[in-house]
């Protein structure tokens, strides 16, 4: 998988939440790992701007093709507050 460019710098701006994977593998990080993360552990202004560099509508469809799972490692008030948000600003620039 290559990300692009500004998806690394983004990745790079965000290290510390991808503390578990060696330095050389962060650059090639799945979209699904990067929203995964994002969403659970990132602050206000990273979700922004991964949304702005993924596209809403494509974090929105990755969120909620990972909660259909039986098995998901999203934190249950992160699962519950984007499924609101994603449901009451479908189609809307909220961010």
């Amino acid at each position: 998988m290559k990300n692009s460019s500004a998806v690394k710098r983004f990745i790079r701006e965000n290290a510390e939440l991808f503390w578990y994977i060696k330095p050389e593998a962060k650059k090639d990080i799945s979209n699904e790992f990067l929203v995964e993360t994002i969403l659970n552990y990132g602050d206000y202004k990273a979700v922004k701007k991964m949304f702005r560099l993924l596209g809403k509508s494509k974090v929105e469809r990755i969120f909620y093709t990972q909660i259909s799972r039986t098995r998901h490692n999203y934190f249950k008030l992160v699962k519950y507050f984007f499924n609101i948000y994603f449901q009451r600003n479908a189609g809307k620039n909220a961010f």
